[in-house]
């Protein structure tokens, strides 16, 4: 009887198997949606947008870019995790909105096991900038006119869980400033808002602030990362700049549904690696100051454990912003 059951079992299994595999092989048939979290212009939309077109050619497929703006990302991924596993509805997201989400809001509809994930594409760099006519030439005057105003200046991001919020907590922790956090429904809306002298500045990545830099509409402090980028030669690091232990370099991954068939998945990894490693992303992001994950970065397994210790590291450094 156990044998039986056994070999039924093993039956079904196998047939599940073979169903998975069959599917796969004619995935994609219909266009596929990649859902950011966050809203248009802003740094994981510029990459969603900049991959999604690469890998909707290698995959023979449209990908439609839907934009769910709103409490930090998690918006956005509540509706990705309840998405019908097949591959047609996937999302990107970061450190915020797939590591840091899950402390500050502990009573998600959804958890880090909720999705699957598919693939790095892209690393970050965080940048500190203030609107045109602030009253600081550089970062030691900024630090100091913040100390001589605590709470005064405010500091805007895309919403708290965001990555860019991230790059906030690591700022004024690391400069020892007292600063009001804004948050918005994406970076684009801050930056614009940082732009027009509605708030004092904002935390972004390279991706999307870079050009509003170098067109002087705001002005650059400084980039959490060890060396300077190509797209911001004259923004210094934050050793140059006197605060070292700023650091925020991050990444964007690819996430679909839990349950989605490790054939499909197979497929869109092998997409996003060869988007990130065609001449059309990497151009684009040399602009953005973005950078391609290494080669033997490109499997979910590495993206798993990027979202595992990024899950602790922030448990312990946002416990107080807890919901």
């Amino acid at each position: 009887m156990i044998w039986f059951v056994l070999k039924r079992s093993l039956a079904a299994l196998a047939a599940l198997s073979f169903a998975s595999v069959a599917f796969a092989q004619d995935y994609p048939k219909r266009p596929i949606t990649m859902i950011v979290p966050f809203a248009a212009g802003g740094t994981s939309d510029v990459i969603a947008r900049t991959v999604a077109e690469q890998m909707g050619i290698a995959l023979g497929q449209t990908m439609v870019i839907e934009n769910v703006a709103g409490a930090g990302g998690s918006t956005a991924l509540a509706r990705a995790s309840r998405a019908e596993p097949d591959g047609y509805t996937i999302a990107i997201g970061n450190a915020g909105t797939n590591a840091a989400t899950y402390t500050i809001y502990p009573k998600l509809p959804f958890t880090p096991e909720s999705f699957v994930p598919i693939a790095m594409v892209a690393k970050t760099f965080g940048v500190v900038a203030v609107r045109k006519d602030f009253p600081a030439k550089d970062l030691k005057e900024f630090i100091a006119y913040v100390k001589a105003n605590p709470g005064r200046i405010n500091l805007g991001h895309a919403g708290v869980g965001s990555s860019n919020y991230l790059i906030c907590k690591s700022f004024v922790t690391a400069a020892g400033i007292d600063a009001t956090l804004v948050g918005y429904r994406g970076a684009a809306p801050a930056l614009t808002d940082a732009i027009g002298g509605q708030i004092d500045g904002v935390c972004d990545a390279a991706a999307s602030v870079s050009q509003a830099i170098n067109d002087k509409l705001v002005k650059g402090l400084v980039v959490g990362s060890t060396v300077r980028l190509a797209s911001l030669p004259d923004l210094p690091t934050s050793a140059e700049a006197g605060l070292a232990e700023f650091e925020a370099q991050g990444w964007n991954g690819l996430f679909a549904p839990k349950g989605t068939p490790p054939a499909v998945i197979a497929k869109l990894n092998a997409a996003a690696r060869t988007a990130v490693e065609s001449d059309a992303v990497k151009k684009r992001f040399a602009d953005l100051s973005t950078v391609a994950p290494d080669p033997d970065e490109h499997t979910p397994e590495v993206l798993q454990k990027l979202v595992t210790r990024d899950v602790e590291k922030y448990r312990k450094m946002l416990a107080d912003d807890a919901k």
